[in-house]
C-alpha cells in the first residue's frame, strides 16, 4: 500500500488534483474519485481502484453483457479492479498471466500461466473474454486474436482495451526475429502503470483505427470501438474494442 502511495504521489501534478463524490460503474454506486493529472490513468475510484479505462470496460461490458451472472468468462489477468468485478458478478472466472519461464497452462504461486499467442485452453470455452492494456505488448497480436477467437463459443464477445491512436494504421514498433530475438523498427516504448507500480514492459505496436480490421481478419465477424459517454468521471472515457465471434449477440 505505500509503494502504491508513493508511486501516486509521483504521477501527481498539484495543479490538477481534484476528489469529489462520482458513480464509479465498477462499484455500481457513489465513491469519492481522485483526478491525479490529465490521462485515464490517473483518474481512481478510492474504494475500488478502478482507473478510467477500467470504468470504461465495464459500462461498455454492462452494455453489451448485461446478463453477465450467467457467462464464463476469460480474464488475462489475476488482480485489479476488472478482475474483482468480474469475480463478483460472472457465472464462472477463469484467469491467468503470462510468465516467461513458466510452461503454458501450468500454475507458478497459484496463478496459471498462458500464451495468449497459444492458449491450452479448449476450443469454445468462455462466453466471454476480456483484457485491458495487453496486447501491445503480445509480439504476435493476429495471433493472439485467433487464439482468443478460438476459445470463444459461437456467440461469444472479446470485449478489451489497448492504447489507440485516431489514426488510420497500427504502426508496428517491434517484431521478433525468426531466433525470438527482439527487432526494433522504432525507438523502443515502454508502457507502465505508475500507480499499480508494474514493471515497464515494451509495447510492439500503437494501434490505429485498423483494430478492426485486425480482428476481422483473424475470423471475427464484427468488431467495433465504443467510446462510453458522460459516465466517466471528469470525462475521461477511454477507447473500448468489441468482437463477436459471430453474429448476434452473446
Amino acid at each position: 500500500m505505500l509503494k502504491s502511495f508513493l508511486k501516486a504521489l509521483s504521477l501527481m501534478d498539484w495543479r490538477k488534483i481534484a476528489i469529489r463524490m462520482m458513480h464509479c460503474p465498477v462499484c455500481a454506486s457513489r465513491q469519492p474519485m481522485i483526478r491525479l493529472n490529465t490521462n485515464e490513468i490517473s483518474v481512481r475510484c478510492l474504494r475500488c481502484r478502478a482507473s478510467a479505462i477500467t470504468m470504461s470496460l465495464v459500462i461498455v461490458l454492462h452494455r453489451i453483457v448485461p446478463d453477465l451472472e450467467t457467462k464464463e468468462v476469460y480474464e488475462l489477468s489475476s488482480r485489479g479492479a476488472l478482475f474483482n468485478y468480474l469475480a463478483r458478478n460472472s457465472k464462472k472466472l477463469t484467469f491467468s498471466e503470462f510468465f516467461a519461464a513458466v510452461p503454458p497452462g501450468s500454475f507458478f504461486h497459484g496463478i496459471q500461466c498462458q500464451d495468449v499467442q497459444n492458449l491450452t485452453y479448449d476450443s469454445e470455452s468462455f462466453d466471454v473474454c476480456t483484457s485491458t492494456e495487453v496486447f501491445e505488448h503480445v509480439p504476435d497480436d493476429l495471433k493472439g486474436f485467433s487464439e482468443i477467437r478460438r476459445v470463444l463459443i459461437p456467440l461469444g464477445v472479446f470485449i478489451f482495451t489497448v492504447p489507440m491512436s485516431d489514426q488510420s494504421e497500427t504502426i508496428e514498433r517491434a517484431r521478433l526475429s525468426p531466433t525470438d530475438e527482439i527487432e526494433h523498427l522504432l525507438p523502443p516504448e515502454y508502457h507502465l502503470d505508475p500507480i499499480r507500480g508494474h514493471a515497464p514492459v515494451l509495447s510492439f505496436r500503437n494501434y490505429g483505427q485498423d483494430i478492426v480490421n485486425r480482428l476481422i481478419s483473424q475470423g471475427f465477424a464484427h468488431a467495433e470501438v465504443i467510446v462510453p459517454g458522460n459516465e466517466i468521471p471528469w470525462g475521461y472515457a477511454s477507447s473500448v474494442v468489441v468482437a463477436y465471434r459471430g453474429a448476434g449477440t452473446v
